[in-house]
């Protein structure tokens, strides 16, 4: 039997020199002070949610409903106290902090409480640590009073660890997130919880394939909200393990601006651009407008990766009440051939050299063009009750290939006949929202009262039906003696005379997609905020054809239940049932209707706010699916179906982010995931009862820890690093038949260094500081040995491994001026 040893080896080594790190920290303290206050509108009303920082510093924080506010652990010195909210000119106070001493001060905003409650508030962030969700989530509780496992990575958390785009390292800060295929930076495809995570921006579900969406440059993201579970106010449908939601940056209403450059391994060259501000002197026109442009190349021989972007965002507040947002982000992606990142051995895993590949020298990459056009409207009718609208257009076309071995062919001595499919497609979506939240009082009980419309039209169109073999079967591309120059074949020239939608037509790749959903939910509020129950439900209706075929039409209602309780401000329990649903196509034996497939998630937790700044949330969950249909064993090539059984997904997942001692920093997590077919339909021989579902690690470790001096002579210079550790992975198609086609473990160490004084910071991380062979990949039992059956030929099934790399040791280095 497998033992698991959690911190053996170079885990151990890592965990020891974080105690180390810990305790140095510990012993270099030095007594602190604090600041205190209240902050109140002309008329003496108190302002909540004023934004309280630290000029120079990362110290801050907002006002509380009371408009009061603390910031702890100060160095003793002179600061310059600085108040701002949204339309208003910030206000600038100096403050004298003594060791051992707490500092009071009054503030007074020269505007009305009135004009106070009309502008939107984002969630307030200390570090790592968040305290709110974003309102593009529509809770109106805090993270600690909502009953479900909601992660944030901060906008601080991207800034350390150098993320420049969606699928490049992000997912180390969230406990059980894995990527099983990377695809460079085309599109993200992470998974937790035994599924794949649905794509969230801005509140919009904007998955309109299995390709997409393109995945988000940094340079326009404020922060991103993972959602673990279903989550029944946001999802109409999709897989039970949750989402991630994107935020982009809004205005701010303080004038302010960021520029960037980055350099690093193998031609990375990036710069950005972020300006923030009013474009009236009333701060009732504000803008917000980012860019970025980056050449990349890879440790693959003629890979690329050229990325640009430009968000731009305009808010007005209309009225006392009611604001108007308008938001344009565009990206263009140019990109080599994307079938280039896998690689085909009957060898094994990592049995040919790190920067291997099969893509010559010359072939034409793939072009994206990615749109979305936002339309935000919110009303208040009073203090208590807000209505929101919003409308929301996509619009992504690409012009491209990929690359993969001919008819899935594998020769027994290892050589294929590589061919270019040609990969054109367009994706349109046109989505809109209509929600309330508002609160009520019946007797003794609040409540918090969401209601909802969603309305989406998603169709994406595709071309493969074209293709251009580089190679022959007397003349195939050889693994262990590779040449990359002109082809034996030449160049594919594809016809693209024809319009897209006629060729996709013709090939078949058509996918469509529209729903209606309404949804309700009320948080009932007890014994003083004490104790929270949620009741919540969702109706949708959907249509969707794929592939060309006839549309399916679903009905299906999905419920919610949860319980928070408060043990005191800084603990908190909460237990959660809720559902979502996945339709299918097919037709079952015996002419019963297809049935979508559904989801109960079944979750406890613990959530608890520690002194200082951090936060700790330790949850247990079970995701069971029903209803999924595969092809009838009796007779598989009838063309009906049968329904599966049951998959089970349960595990264990504990995130730790936050301010652990002053100036240290740190994310950390741990998940166990289980998941595998529980109960199987007579016949049916694959899967079998107890099989794993591919594409996860049963144990994944993280940790990234961000230490900077606060004072004295290196006051400014600051260290960090973090590793991944991921333990008893499966492959990613199919379970793999014996423990020795399994996925190796996978240990990533990375370390940096930074200086940042005044308004300058420079930063240096080196990513897989041990320069580890690091993959991920599968076994693939649907390659064959020779021509196809389907071409005339007698081939046979000879599984191969297939895997894709990572960067060996490489660097960044990036300088930042605030302005």
């Amino acid at each position: 039997m497998k033992r698991f040893y959690p911190f053996t080896g170079m885990a151990c080594t890592v965990l020891l020199s974080i105690f180390c790190l810990l305790n140095i920290t510990v012993l270099a303290q030095q007594q602190h002070g604090s600041i205190n206050g209240t902050i109140t509108s002309a008329d003496g009303s108190a302002a909540p949610y004023v934004n309280v920082v630290l000029k120079g510093t990362n110290k801050g924080t907002t006002t509380n409903a009371e408009g009061k506010f603390e910031i702890k652990r100060v160095s003793p010195g002179s600061y310059m106290l600085v108040a701002s909210f949204i339309s208003f000119d910030p206000i600038e106070q100096p403050v004298e902090v003594r060791a051992n001493e707490s500092t009071s001060l009054t503030i007074t905003l020269n505007e009305t409480s009135e004009q106070l409650t009309e502008i939107e508030i984002y969630g307030k962030y200390e570090g790592y640590k968040a305290d709110k969700p974003s309102l593009t989530l529509r809770l109106q509780s805090n993270l600690m009073e909502t009953p479900q496992n909601i992660q944030v990575v901060t906008r601080d958390v991207l800034r350390d660890q150098q993320i420049i785009s969606m699928s490049d390292g992000l997912i180390r800060n969230v406990s059980g997130v894995t990527r099983a295929e990377h695809w460079g930076d085309m599109y993200t495809n992470i998974s937790a919880r035994g599924s794949q995570l649905q794509a969230f921006r801005n509140g919009f579900n904007i998955v309109n394939s299995y390709w997409g969406p393109l995945t988000e440059d940094m340079s326009f993201v404020d922060h991103i909200e993972f959602v673990k579970g279903p989550a029944g106010f946001m999802l109409s449908s999709g897989d039970p393990s949750g989402l991630y939601n994107v935020v982009t940056k809004k205005p701010t209403g303080v004038t302010k601006g960021e520029a960037s450059i980055t350099a690093g391994s193998y031609g990375l060259f990036r710069a950005t651009l972020d300006l923030d501000g009013k474009m009236t002197a009333d701060g009732k026109l504000l803008y917000r407008l980012n860019f970025s442009a980056q050449n990349k190349n890879s440790h693959r021989a003629n890979e690329y990766n050229d990325r640009y972007a430009i968000a731009p965002v305009i808010s007005y507040q209309l009225d006392d009440r009611t604001k108007l947002t308008l938001e344009y982000i565009y990206q263009r992606a140019n990109m080599s051939n994307v079938g280039s990142f896998y690689v085909f051995s009957k060898d094994g895993y990592a049995s040919l050299p790190v920067d291997f590949t099969s893509l010559p020298a010359g072939i034409p990459g793939s072009v994206m063009n990615d749109h979305s056009v936002y339309i935000n409207l919110q009303h208040s009718f009073n203090d208590n009750w807000k209505v929101t609208g919003q409308v929301a257009r996509f619009m992504y076309n690409q012009v491209g290939a990929s690359m993969w071995p001919n008819d899935s062919t594998i020769y027994q001595d290892g050589t294929c006949v590589r061919r270019v499919s040609i990969w054109d497609a367009k994706s349109t979506m046109t989505m809109g929202q209509l929600f309330v939240n508002g609160e009520a009082t019946t007797g003794s009980i609040r409540h918090r009262v969401l209601a909802g419309l969603d309305i989406a039209n998603k169709k994406y169109l595709a071309d493969w039906g074209q293709s251009f073999d580089l190679d022959t079967k007397e003349q195939p591309f050889d693994p262990k003696n590779p040449y990359l120059g002109i082809p034996v074949t030449g160049y594919p020239e594809f016809d693209r005379s024809m319009p897209l939608e006629q060729r996709a037509q013709l090939s078949g790749g058509i996918l469509e997609q529209r729903y209606t959903s309404v949804y309700v939910q009320d948080e009932l509020v007890f014994l003083d905020n004490k104790l929270r129950l949620t009741l919540a439900g969702r109706y949708t209706h959907l249509e969707q054809a794929s592939y060309g075929g006839a549309p399916d039409k679903a009905d299906h209602v999905t419920p919610r239940v949860g319980l928070s309780a408060s043990i005191n401000e800084q603990i908190s329990l909460y237990a959660l049932y809720d559902q979502a649903f996945v339709p299918q196509s097919g037709t079952l034996v015996g002419g019963r209707k297809v049935q979508p497939i559904t989801g109960n998630n079944m979750e406890i937790g613990v959530k608890k706010d520690w002194t200082g700044g951090w936060n700790t949330t330790l949850s247990l969950y079970r995701i069971l699916k029903n209803n999924e249909i595969t092809a009838d064993p009796g007779n598989p090539n009838s063309g009906m179906s049968i329904e599966l059984g049951e998959k089970r997904a349960q595990g264990i997942e504990f995130d730790l982010r936050g301010t652990i001692l002053p100036g240290l920093t740190m994310t950390a997590n741990y998940a166990y995931t289980d998941s595998r077919v529980t109960k199987v339909a007579e016949g049916v021989t694959s899967p079998t009862e107890g099989s794993i579902v591919p594409g996860f690690a049963k144990h994944t470790i993280n940790a990234w820890l961000n230490y900077q001096i606060e004072s004295g002579v290196l006051k400014g210079l600051g260290i960090s690093g973090g590793f991944t550790k991921l333990m008893d992975r499966a492959t990613y198609w199919t379970p793999a038949p014996s423990t020795d086609k399994d996925l190796q473990d996978y240990f990533k160490l990375d370390a940096g260094i930074f200086w940042q004084q005044d308004k300058i910071k420079i930063t240096l991380n080196v990513f897989n500081v041990l320069d580890e062979y690091l993959y991920s990949g599968s076994y693939e039992d649907w390659m064959y040995d020779g021509p196809q059956p389907w071409n005339g030929g007698d081939g046979q099934v000879s599984p191969t491994y297939s895997w894709q790399t990572e960067a060996p040791r490489n660097f960044r280095l990036s300088l930042t001026y605030s302005f």
